[in-house]
């Protein structure tokens, strides 16, 4: 408690909430506060740059709020409000005060967290039929996602190049702690050798137009059965060239997840639907290869979080545990 900004401490305090709900509970991830507050859920963008990207000042944080807002209203248009600004007045801090802001915070409707994927998976009730519809959600969303020729080129082949290489730079400081050397090195061995041996079917999909404008996180944690239907939440707005991707790296994600959660009958019955639904057969050559590189985008994010010195020790080992979990998936993917 006593490490946390004072701004973010402030926010504790129900009176600053024009609902001025019972309690206030704070949730961290590696780059947001998530204050939860009765129907409500407030998120603010911790001031950090990791690389892949930048909240430093205080107008990147109100933009990114804001591209936050619109791109995660293609998928979950009831849940994300709005913008509110954080002001001080009187000395105490008030969210969508009057004045000068302070802060920025995302405005959502909260969701419920005994309806999401990762909560159901665990309870053992998520069913094929749930599992199939949020495929032929997102088949419908591939349809419709923008694609251009800078979608392309960012999400392509030389994209693919940038994101792997990125990753492994990312997580060589984690070896013997988090991820055995061994499995870093065969995993980066089967990563450049897939890209270099498909590079033609990278091009290809490329020219297809099967390069869009995707979710970009779309794992169990972000999907939510409410009663108005499927919710797809928490989408990358940070960076462009994370959500720029073959749609077949979307397929993957989720499948690897269901992988994850020893489901791997309900990540068979997503791929079967998805390709069903888009005709995209062609996406089967590529899905071990996504998936390995989706597993071990969640392992480094794992050992982000086993980094951040504001996480607690007990949830920082149960990180450690899951990051390394996530990296021994992505190399089981590799004798495929």
């Amino acid at each position: 408690m006593s490490e946390l900004p004072e701004l973010i401490k402030a926010l504790l305090d129900p009176q600053a909430y024009p609902e001025s709900p019972r309690k206030i509970e704070l949730v961290q991830t590696q780059i947001s506060y998530v204050f939860l507050a009765g129907e409500y859920v407030y998120k603010i963008k911790k001031p950090v740059d990791m690389g892949f990207l930048d909240y430093t000042t205080l107008e990147k944080r109100r933009y990114y709020c804001q591209r936050e807002v619109e791109l995660n209203r293609r998928l979950c248009a009831d849940a994300y409000l709005g913008v509110v600004p954080i002001t001080k007045e009187y000395d105490r801090y008030k969210l969508g005060g009057k004045g000068e802001a302070a802060e920025y915070a995302v405005w959502m409707r909260r969701l419920p967290q005994d309806k999401m994927m990762d909560a159901l998976l665990v309870k053992n009730k998520v069913t094929a039929k749930m599992i199939e519809d949020v495929a032929r959600t997102i088949a419908a969303f591939h349809r419709k996602a923008a694609t251009s020729e800078e979608i392309s080129a960012t999400g392509g082949i030389n994209g693919v190049i940038k994101n792997t290489s990125e990753n492994f730079s990312q997580t060589d400081k984690y070896f013997d702690i988090i991820i055995e050397p061994e499995t870093y090195r065969r995993i980066k061995a089967y990563t450049e050798g897939f890209i270099k041996a498909n590079a033609s079917l990278f091009h290809k999909r490329m020219d297809e137009g099967r390069v869009r404008d995707c979710h970009g996180d779309l794992h169990a944690a972000h999907i939510c059965f409410n009663k108005k239907g499927i919710c797809i939440y928490d989408c990358i707005e940070f960076i462009d060239r994370l959500r720029y991707t073959d749609v077949a790296a979307e397929v993957g994600f989720l499948a690897m997840d269901l992988d994850h959660y020893e489901r791997r009958d309900l990540a068979d019955a997503f791929v079967k639907t998805y390709v069903e639904e888009s005709g995209d057969k062609e996406l089967m050559k590529l899905l071990n290869f996504y998936k390995c590189y989706r597993a071990y985008v969640r392992g480094k994010i794992g050992c982000f979080q086993y980094d951040d010195p504001q996480i607690a020790t007990a949830e920082k080992e149960k990180n450690r545990k899951n990051a390394a979990s996530y990296f021994r998936l992505a190399e089981s993917y590799t004798g495929q």
